[in-house]
């Protein structure tokens, strides 16, 4: 099994994503040890003086005006973690719940946190025995972090509240440790604070909508491309010319895209055959505009979570500075700071959502088009065996309609609202975590969305009689009838050939079938 080893400068979202789907091992590195051990010296030393520490010796939020004598320093840990492990509603997927606690390992590897090397040796070791703290969808507001949802994780580590093991059954998180020979933390000062303080969730959702984007938007280029040929559309509008002069780097590469996968295709170019028309309709023609203006948010995206994955998120930080030998002849001191709010994250979560919802809207406009006898050039209504008879595929555009429309609601930015909290000491946050768990219903709808053009465009081609499609098209057509998508005829229960094409789009199987032909695309 692929081990991730965790060191002080971050980690890489191939790594998130090993560790959050593909249940890869995490080890921490000795000089992740070495900075864990570095910076809890500073903690120590500063919780044996007297003047008061936020989040070392102090209540938190708008309770940090109290100092918290020693012998209850360890009490307002546990407290903070039970306190804050507030969550409602539904349970939060599994593979989210990964890398939100993978994403707070690497903080707290840092060197950052203050937080002893045994407790993050813990953190590894539930991931690694595949204990999943249960988490629950409502609870973030998106500053001071995720701080409900890490809050749950770190009760887990406590050995308190309920977890899910590796069997899929959750139980009391205290029997699913000490069946894995795990000890359950005692949280000292400043580690419970560390645990909660973090981006984490937000973040880990971002890197895991880009992995499935980056398919997505490949798997819509070739839909595209497929709807064209069905279309009789004109290749001549992606001509590399036409796009160089506007040299947008995703419209580009999403033009390119579509080239390749229509090369060789008997299918293309009759726009001026019996029902002439000079220019095919913005919903092909503009394909590679619409899906560049993503490809390149996703860009802004994907820089957006190197940096956060480069980070350390916390609240107070220890830093190099000060009179501790910690960190050598600089010492070291903890200071307050603002950087857990998640603005930056919040904010492309939303734009990538806007972008899914503008993906889906076009893919659904060619669906329609192809369905339309009015504008499908001399395709029957409905791509329908005996239309009157038969109903076709009406009924899945409607299906097709209704995720696009849901998609829009969901493209409504969150990181737009803020609602005070803390009694107004928390008095602008982010909604960074509803802005991810939204983006993860939009992916999810794109998916189908581009399932249910792949439907119709396909269909349309083979009813093209006489004219061969592009060999990448074939392949496509041949791959998603191996996988249960049947072709034209009579109606039949049409769900079950919708939920398999959606399942041969979701595992990137028409990707695989079309770059067997065209090679990689961009």
């Amino acid at each position: 099994m692929h081990t991730v080893v965790v060191g002080t400068s971050g980690v890489t979202a191939s790594d998130v994503l090993a560790v959050a789907r593909a249940g890869a091992r995490v080890e921490l590195s000795q000089e992740a040890v070495r900075a864990l051990a570095a910076a809890r010296e500073i903690v120590d030393a500063l919780a044996a003086k007297p003047e008061p520490v936020y989040g070392v010796s102090t209540g938190f939020g708008a309770l940090a005006t109290r100092h918290i004598s020693q012998e209850l320093r360890a009490q307002l840990q546990r407290n903070i973690v039970r306190s804050h492990a507030a969550g409602l509603g539904p349970r939060v997927e599994r593979e989210v719940v990964r890398a939100l606690m993978f994403l707070r390992l690497k903080t707290v590897c840092s060197g950052h946190t203050g937080v002893r090397p045994e407790v993050a040796q813990t953190m590894a070791d539930v991931l690694n025995a595949g204990i999943t703290p249960v988490v629950h969808e409502y609870g973030s507001l998106g500053c001071s972090g995720d701080l409900a949802p890490l809050s749950h994780c770190a009760l887990t580590l406590m050995g308190e509240g309920d977890a899910e093991g590796p069997d899929g059954t959750v139980r009391p998180a205290g029997e699913l440790l000490a069946e894995h020979g795990i000890a359950p933390v005692e949280l000292r000062e400043k580690e419970g604070l560390a645990l909660l303080n973090g981006t984490d969730g937000m973040l880990g959702m971002l890197v895991m909508a880009l992995a499935d984007l980056d398919s997505l938007y490949k798997s819509a280029d070739i839909t595209a491309a497929l709807s064209l040929e069905g279309l009789l559309g004109t290749d001549k509008v992606l001509a590399p010319e036409l796009h160089a002069i506007r040299p947008h780097p995703g419209q580009g590469a999403s033009a390119a895209n579509m080239l390749a996968v229509l090369k060789g295709s008997e299918l293309t170019g009759h726009h001026q055959d019996d029902a002439p028309r000079v220019q095919d309709a913005y919903s092909v023609r503009c394909a590679p505009q619409v899906a560049g203006a993503g490809r390149d948010t996703m860009a802004h995206a994907r820089l957006v979570a190197e940096r956060e994955l480069a980070s350390a998120v916390d609240n107070p930080v220890v830093l190099p500075g000060g009179t501790s030998q910690a960190f050598g002849t600089g010492g070291g001191r903890v200071e307050s700071n603002g950087n857990f709010h998640g603005a930056p994250v919040a904010y492309v979560l939303d734009f990538l959502a806007i972008a899914a919802a503008d993906l889906a809207s076009i893919a659904e406009r060619r669906t329609d088009r192809l369905l339309d006898k009015n504008r499908s050039h001399g395709l029957p209504p409905f791509l329908a065996d005996d239309a009157g008879v038969d109903s076709g595929l009406m009924i899945a555009q409607y299906t097709q309609a209704a995720l696009v429309s849901e998609m829009k609601r969901l493209a409504v930015p969150a990181s737009a609202d803020s609602i005070p909290s803390s009694a107004m000491q928390e008095d602008h946050v982010s909604m960074g975590w509803s802005a991810a768990r939204k983006l993860r219903t939009a992916v999810d709808n794109l998916t189908r969305v581009i399932a249910i053009e792949l439907y119709a465009a396909t269909r349309a081609i083979e009813l093209r009689e006489g004219l061969a499609p592009a060999p990448a098209s074939q392949a496509a057509i041949e791959a998603v009838r191996k996988a249960g998508v049947q072709g034209p005829g009579p109606d039949r229960f049409l769900a079950p050939d919708l939920a398999a094409a959606d399942a041969f789009v979701r595992a990137g199987h028409l990707v695989t079938a079309v770059e067997r032909v065209t090679g990689p695309l961009a």
